[in-house]
């Protein structure tokens, strides 16, 4: 049965391949082409095959349980991509690296001289109360003075088609293989459109990933030896680690494959004896990373670590106390950063949004609550979040609590509607709510990914995105619609 685009629906929303009168986008011309001509029991058996390959290639996330526990489940996919034309996409390309650029910029003149504090744009009290600032940072120069070498901005697309930064992501992102995966997946189940369409590729990712991690070596003259340090198997992004791994040709190594010599340099155990290492992509979050320097108890990272690269003997990507500037709270100054230390007007605009710490804004969060989302400044996955207009009397009642006790630690923002993608259900298509996380690489060069991971909310109505609770994913084509 041929798709019958007059029946799909998506009113008052910006949807992403159809247009408000009825008719594909330039981008997804060629796949609103294909889709109707496959028709929906098509489409169907392409899905079942796609999530077939999905289980062949072992492609798992890890969901974690409230009671405890977690289980391993097969990656979700929905295989109508999602299609963005590579002129619009320039624009959100340069208005990221602006971003990433200024965030840079930032988290060096935290730990050096403060002059955005000096300067009174930033107040001293946030970095204070910040969980993230380390101070055992102060007056460390990673190589290039860069900090956050891989960063995944999330964006989202408003009803006017407004494409806003909804947060920055620069601690341990992750993402990034299951967006490489994506693509392999949906060229086996629609090989015709790759080959008559322009769509950009995604897969050289590890090849730039490898040679912006070997650029930050302390032996430049030497073939760097790179590693992956995960927390181990029972990490949620564990596949990612070892794909990433698997791809850039790197060890994948745990705190205890680690040591820290007495010359400050690190060592990895080898069957040919201690081998040294010169970049470690740290896959573990800061607390876990020395027990020297910050949590005791921790059996992940390694002793010493933090010595090793203060030194100039190892480097860290990202570099420890990049997560001061991944914080919501500091994310509503990001667009003065770009101001101030770029001199320039932000190319992507944030979500507007309330500081709950000042008391005029949280009066206002407190007199709404029941029409905007409420956020924990280092939250992340989803969790802890109010979604006010979906919330009870009661929920509202526990978080306005929770703001009056501690209003540092959250924000508010107003329901962005975000865009939806054609998302196969039954045997139709029907839209769904959709962001996007584009990937971010700093160093000597800046790339970014042409498009990223799109997370796609499955449930009917539904804006929560994450795979943890219950979103999936779709692969996103640039597509060139000038050649």
């Amino acid at each position: 049965m041929r798709i019958d685009w007059t029946s799909y629906s998506a009113p008052g929303l910006h949807d992403e391949l159809i247009g408000p009168g009825g008719g594909a986008r330039v981008a997804g011309r060629a796949l609103a082409r294909y889709l109707t001509e496959l028709g929906g029991e098509e489409i169907g058996v392409r899905q079942q095959a796609a999530e077939l390959a999905i289980k062949a290639m072992g492609i798992t996330f890890t969901v974690y349980h409230e009671q405890g526990g977690s289980i391993d489940r097969s990656w979700p996919l929905d295989i109508v991509p999602r299609t963005i034309a590579r002129k619009e996409w320039n624009r959100i390309e340069a208005g990221l690296r602006q971003r990433v650029g200024a965030i840079n910029r930032f988290i060096d003149d935290i730990y050096h001289e403060q002059r955005i504090i000096a300067d009174g744009i930033l107040p001293i009290s946030i970095i204070a109360s910040s969980r993230n600032f380390r101070p055992n940072c102060m007056g460390v120069s990673p190589p290039a003075r860069c900090w956050a070498h891989i960063c995944g901005s999330d964006l989202i697309r408003g009803a006017d088609g407004t494409v806003f930064v909804l947060e920055d992501n620069l601690r341990v992102p992750s993402g990034v293989s299951y967006m490489i995966e994506n693509r392999q997946v949906v060229k086996r189940v629609f090989p015709e459109l790759f080959d008559s369409a322009a769509i950009l590729p995604v897969d050289d990712y590890p090849a730039h990933l490898y040679d912006m991690l070997a650029a930050l070596s302390p032996r430049p003259h030497d073939r760097p030896e790179v590693v992956v340090l995960t927390p181990g198997i029972y990490n949620s992004a564990y596949f990612e680690h070892a794909y990433l791994a698997r791809q850039m040709g790197c060890e994948l190594v745990e705190g205890r494959d680690l040591t820290v010599g007495d010359d400050d340099c690190v060592y990895m155990q080898t069957t040919r004896g201690a081998q040294r290492v010169d970049v470690i992509y740290r896959r573990i979050d800061d607390d876990f990373l020395d027990p020297e320097a910050f949590r005791a108890d921790s059996s992940l990272g390694v002793p010493g670590l933090m010595r090793a690269w203060a030194n100039g003997k190892v480097a860290l990507a990202n570099a420890p106390g990049a997560g001061v500037a991944d914080d919501k709270l500091v994310y509503t100054y990001v667009p003065d950063m770009i101001r101030y230390y770029l001199d320039e007007s932000p190319i992507l605009p944030n979500v507007p949004a309330w500081r709950c710490g000042e008391p005029k804004e949280l009066e206002h969060v407190l007199a709404h609550l029941d029409s905007l989302v409420v956020k924990p400044v280092d939250g992340s996955g989803g969790y802890g979040m109010l979604m006010g207009p979906m919330s009870t009397q009661r929920e509202r009642a526990q978080f306005a609590a929770q703001l009056k006790s501690a209003p540092r630690n959250f924000i508010a923002q107003p329901v962005i509607t975000l865009s939806t993608v054609p998302t196969f259900v039954g045997d139709r298509l029907e839209p769904r709510h959709v962001d996007l996380r584009p990937f971010i690489l700093s160093g000597p060069t800046t790339y970014v990914t042409t498009g990223g991971l799109t997370r796609v909310a499955l449930r009917k109505g539904s804006l929560v995105v994450n795979s943890s609770q219950g979103g999936g994913s779709k692969d996103t084509w640039i597509v060139d619609t000038e050649v």
